[in-house]
């Protein structure tokens, strides 16, 4: 397996792939720092395949002719359908190269693909609102004027969408009938998914939870809380404290691997006609954390970080949990 030499300094480094430098990324610098790494944050749009020089066929900015130890990845820009895929090949060819990267490319493509996410939760079982993939504009016509006609209402969303944008309710919406747009403003698919009623009060507003899990295990959750139907904090939400009850943290468990995720942001939705008492909404494969760290005193960039040494790279407990600067690095001298 390759693997990278300590630098001059004592410290092994890695990647942290990232479209856009500042409060994550510095996190996850100081959090690498305290293990005696070095985070190296590297644009995937800067990686390049290089297959006429010598080494192993990819150039990661930063590295010169190494590979990085390990590779998290924090962000990745939108683009065109070619830039997208050459950015998840690099991150497919890291693995190939035996560098382990944190999410790899297989599990963002799943959680990035909400179709596919809602095909693995219903696959494994796991309570989440029945969802439709369309090409057919004529079926997705046909198949909201039946949810119409039962009194439902679905939601329309880009099926690579975040942050909560561009979403849109058809079907019967505050008692009226909305009709499908266009698909050609949609792409030219049409991703729905049931919409789960919560209240929209601004006395009582209606909340969503957003769950942490981190090598396989829920460790932090906070409810967003907004009178308005879409409860994304790029949206307006208020992120509060939540206690992380044992049927949440094992739906927000089952969702990440169910798709293969070393860690995610699990967003559920209240239902109390669904076991454990709430639907699982969507799976993020490139999750911030801001808002959650805003109400819990866990440190959520330390956890990543001491995930990915510990049980992606078998660094062992005490050696990880070191306080001297040197200590992680040396393990691969």
């Amino acid at each position: 397996m390759p693997m990278s030499t300590p630098t001059a300094a004592g410290r092994a480094r890695v990647a942290i792939l990232t479209d856009e430098t500042g409060w994550h990324t510095a996190r996850l610098r100081r959090a690498f720092a305290r293990r005696g790494f070095e985070g190296r944050c590297a644009d995937l749009a800067d990686c390049r395949f290089d297959t006429a020089r010598p080494g192993p066929g990819i150039v990661i900015p930063g590295f010169g002719r190494e590979l990085p130890l390990a590779a998290i990845v924090r962000g990745i820009a939108g683009g065109s359908l070619e830039q997208v895929t050459k950015r998840l090949g690099i991150l497919h060819a890291l693995r190939e190269l035996g560098v382990p990267v944190y999410n790899d490319a297989r599990a963002i493509e799943r959680s990035v693909d909400k179709s596919m996410t809602s095909f693995l939760l219903h696959r494994a079982g796991i309570a989440t609102p029945p969802a439709w993939a369309l090409e057919s504009e004529a079926q997705a016509r046909r198949l909201v004027m039946t949810e119409t006609a039962a009194g439902r209402c679905v939601v329309l969303k880009p099926l690579f969408g975040s942050q909560g944008k561009g979403l849109q309710r058809v079907g019967l919406v505050d008692g009226r009938p909305v009709a499908l747009p266009d698909l050609a403003d949609c792409a030219g698919l049409a991703y729905l998914q049931r919409f789960v009623a919560q209240a929209e009060d601004p006395a009582c507003p209606g909340f969503d939870w957003r769950v942490l899990v981190v090598g396989a295990r829920a460790r932090a959750a906070m409810k967003r809380v907004s009178p308005h139907w879409v409860r994304n904090v790029a949206q307006g939400a208020r992120c509060l404290p939540a206690v992380l009850t044992p049927a949440i943290a094992a739906l927000a468990e089952a969702a990440a691997a169910a798709l293969g995720m070393d860690y995610a942001g699990v967003d559920l939705v209240p239902d109390a006609s669904a076991p454990g008492g709430a639907q699982v909404l969507e799976v993020n494969g490139v999750a911030a954390w801001r808002g959650l760290q805003s109400v819990t005193d866990f440190d959520i960039a330390q956890a990543l970080v001491d995930d990915l040494l510990q049980r992606r790279l078998g660094l062992g407990l005490d050696l990880a949990r070191g306080s001297g600067t040197e200590a992680g690095a040396k393990a691969w001298a």
